[in-house]
């Protein structure tokens, strides 16, 4: 007895396949189908211990063109020129707006992870409360050859120093999520980042009214004011060139049917 395994994460579901109904030694018959989600994967029919991943929306796309060596001159580079976007994935047919980019021309501290979480601890933000995370994992494509990749970081506001981003969890506020242009393909460094003000936990922390745009400037403004690493002694400071053609203004495609001005932010930040 053989069986067949789908996989939608977090469910796996195995059914037995009799041997009379193999196509004689099909070991390597493959199926894929979508279940609970828009996830595709196939497993092999054989050793039901062994499986295979077919296709799947984790794995890097595959543009109908040949991916270009793209100009990071700036400090990064427009996803959209090797068939990324501006949008991150927040479910099969909507994304939420990569409104901050941290350009690769920033001290190099900052472009670390590390460095990075570090940096925007002294603007406002800490880690997730008790380092526990609930709801999806976005993915974006930052057209920098690896495809759609899940985010590397989520920050909220800290309202205060312990146990700060617990209070955001409860009562809402800022928060955001950041991935890094480093593929093969547009090795910037970069840091895309998608900021946003949500509602409290009573409602679900949907983005409240104009809380792409709202999010994008409270991150811009703290940057902007400057600010202190105390565990370094090192001071920070930030200048803003603001962008637009990048992201289509409006809500076409927006997660939660929200309107955003189309506005991106580039930050460079500097030691003082």
């Amino acid at each position: 007895m053989s069986h067949l395994a789908f996989l939608s994460s977090p469910f796996i579901l195995t059914f037995p396949i009799p041997r009379s109904r193999r196509l004689g030694n099909a070991y390597h018959l493959f199926l894929t189908i979508p279940f609970f989600s828009h996830n595709l994967f196939a497993f092999s029919l054989g050793n039901p211990d062994t499986q295979f991943v077919l296709s799947g929306d984790n794995s890097p796309a595959t543009p109908p063109y040949d991916f270009q060596h793209v100009d990071i001159s700036e400090g990064w580079a427009d996803p959209r020129i090797n068939g990324g976007r501006l949008l991150d994935f927040t479910i099969p047919l909507l994304g939420e707006p990569l409104n901050v980019i941290l350009s690769g021309r920033s001290d190099p501290l900052v472009l670390t992870e590390e460095g990075f979480h570090q940096y925007t601890n002294s603007i406002g933000y800490s880690n997730e409360c008790l380092g526990l995370h609930f709801g999806n994992i976005h993915e974006a494509n930052l057209g920098d050859g690896n495809g759609r990749m899940p985010e590397l970081y989520l920050a909220r506001q800290a309202y205060f120093p312990v146990w700060g981003t617990c209070w955001e969890s409860v009562a809402g506020g800022h928060h955001f999520r950041a991935w890094r242009q480093n593929g093969t393909h547009a090795s910037s460094g970069a840091w895309f980042i998608g900021a946003s003000k949500e509602e409290h936990s009573q409602k679900r922390h949907k983005i409240v009214r104009d809380g792409y745009n709202l999010g994008r400037d409270w991150f811009v403004e703290r940057a902007l004011a400057g600010s202190h690493w105390n565990g370094r002694n090192i001071w920070w400071r930030a200048e803003v060139e603001w962008r637009t053609g990048l992201l289509e203004p409006g809500s076409k495609g927006v997660n939660h049917n929200i309107a955003q001005d189309g506005r991106v932010a580039i930050l460079t930040v500097f030691r003082v």
